[in-house]
């Protein structure tokens, strides 16, 4: 059982390790140390465990605030598949989205991806008869990144010396891809705009458009959804109750409510940490899942000369993009609203990506670069058991944290008549978008509420409200101290600062960590 800080509380005398936050790579680390026996204690600051797989409910809806769809759990024997069984027991189960997982909306025209590499290929070529060998040559790249990719990240998990006498050997083959933006990899292979804004439509789901982004990301995110979209049955807050326990069986113990404040140092070692009311829990192991940032200008004492060192570094890496997203409650089931189970993105149609973004960014009055809608309700096969005559949908767009910052210094749900109209209008907007393809939902619209930068910002504590993290660039991808190890002895990190975006990073992170950890080869273990 989920237990709160604020309350009475049972705990072992003492734990093996300490994570900080409960965020997928969090959850992922504290799994595999449970599975090799190890006690665990988990330290979230927010009312309810998970990070962006948690839910919220409101006026008798539920929303999944992070977690939209995943790929590669539909084959049995994939990695992220046999990671998410290990460390769930096989718990955790999905529902296939169906052949078509994403459409791609510019201006006017439609354009489908569909699950499997080959019908991918045939899709696309119906939409660019003339683009054969291009679309080929763009889908055999995919595979050799995310086949350099491996030796990438387990070189992160290596004891140092043995990372520094191979390292680079291990990590050469990807940066051929990682050092390359998007744009420039895609321009290599066709001079065909339209197309490359196509087969970036996904952008979103790492929040760099094409000029920008490393390759080798865009790379992760286009392979990971070739075989199709899955959906969590039961919503996203399956991922934390299946996992809890697995990690209570080892008497590991999730608390809520319980922020961190400092990570306790006894010269260069970590011993434990120090809460916001001043009290003190000790383990010979702490790891920190709540971002580099966090980790580092937060949490570690500003006279420790780690502090100033890693001031240094952090300035070579720069938080990712900010958004906000419309939950929708919606009165009737999704089979009765004829709600989809793809997503849909949306794009205006005059400009590529990178030139929607920057018009956006000039003026909020602009058309959204992009808008993301997702059908929750519909891709849950048990939603409407749970919620009956009921349906929700979530609208995502690029929301800069800046334009929020004058609210800054207020409270969440307590920031104003102006705020709440500032966020009305952005509403509306993303209301329009959805009525535009879907006008027979205007009459049904029961609720909705805009999150912001700052309500980002209010539960997952990162800074300026980001969603990803740290920027995926070209740049990142160059920085070694982006590694699970620290120069503090027992001290580690996890989570997606550590790998990269999303969920499947983040259960990667957690896999690294560990193995970095203990030394031992997990995959024995996951493959048994």
């Amino acid at each position: 059982m989920i237990q709160s800080y604020k309350k009475p509380l049972q705990l072992e005398e003492q734990y093996d390790a300490i994570i900080i936050g409960t965020g997928m790579g969090s959850l992922t680390t504290a799994a595999f140390l449970a599975k090799e026996g190890k006690k665990v204690l988990l330290l979230e600051r927010h009312y309810t465990a998970g990070g962006f797989t948690h839910i919220f409910k409101r006026k008798g809806y539920e929303w999944d605030v992070g977690i939209h769809y995943i790929g590669e759990v539909q084959k049995e024997n994939s990695a992220l598949r046999k990671m998410f069984d290990y460390i769930t027991d096989k718990n955790l189960h999905w529902a296939d989205m169906g052949e078509v997982y994403d459409q791609i909306i510019i201006g006017d025209k439609h354009y489908d991806f569909v699950k499997g590499v080959v019908p991918f290929i045939d899709k696309m070529v119906s939409y660019f008869p003339e683009e054969r060998k291009a679309i080929e040559a763009y889908v055999d790249i995919v595979f050799k990144a995310n086949k350099a990719m491996g030796k990438f990240y387990i070189n992160k998990a290596l004891p140092k010396i043995i990372g520094n006498l191979i390292g680079g050997m291990l990590q050469k083959p990807y940066k051929e891809f990682s050092e390359k933006t998007t744009y420039e990899v895609l321009r290599s292979l066709t001079d065909n705009e339209e197309l490359i804004k196509v087969l970036c439509g996904q952008y979103g789901d790492y929040g760099l458009p094409p000029k920008q982004s490393s390759f080798a990301m865009h790379a992760s995110v286009v392979k990971h959804y070739f075989g199709g979209g899955s959906f969590p049955i039961g919503g996203s807050s399956q991922i934390v109750n299946t996992i809890n326990p697995v990690i209570e069986a080892a008497k590991g113990t999730i608390l809520i409510n319980a922020e961190v404040e400092e990570i306790i140092l006894d010269k260069q070692r970590a011993i434990g940490v120090k809460m916001s009311d001043g009290k003190s829990f000790y383990a010979p192991i702490i790891i920190s899942g709540a971002g580099i940032m966090n980790t580092y200008k937060k949490m570690i004492p500003k006279e420790h000369k780690i502090y100033t060192e890693f001031s240094e570094q952090l300035t070579k890496v720069k938080p990712s993009v900010a958004h906000g997203c419309l939950y929708i409650g919606l009165n009737g089931t999704p089979k009765e609203l004829g709600l989809p189970k793809k997503n849909l993105w949306i794009y205006p149609g005059d400009l590529d990506h990178d030139g929607c973004v920057d018009r956006f960014l000039k003026d909020h009055e602009q058309p959204f670069p992009v808008v993301y809608v997702s059908f929750p309700s519909a891709k849950d096969p048990s939603w409407s058991d749970r919620y009956p005559n009921k349906s929700t949908i979530d609208i995502i767009t690029l929301l800069p944290y800046e334009s929020f910052h004058q609210w800054d210094a207020t409270r969440w749900m307590k920031r104003g008549e102006t705020y709440e109209a500032y966020k009305e209008r952005f509403s509306q907007r993303l209301l329009n978008h959805l009525f535009e393809y879907f006008p027979h939902l205007k009459d049904k619209i029961d609720c909705y509420e805009l999150s912001t930068p700052l309500t980002t910002k209010h539960f997952v504590n990162y800074e300026h409200g980001e969603l990803y993290g740290l920027e995926h660039t070209p740049d990142r991808y160059k920085q070694k101290f982006l590694n699970p190890r620290t120069p503090i002895k027992g001290l580690f990190l996890t989570g997606q600062d550590i790998v990269t975006a999303g969920v499947g990073g983040a259960l990667f992170s957690g896999f690294i960590t560990t193995t970095a950890i203990t030394g031992k080869n997990l995959w024995k273990k996951i493959y048994a």
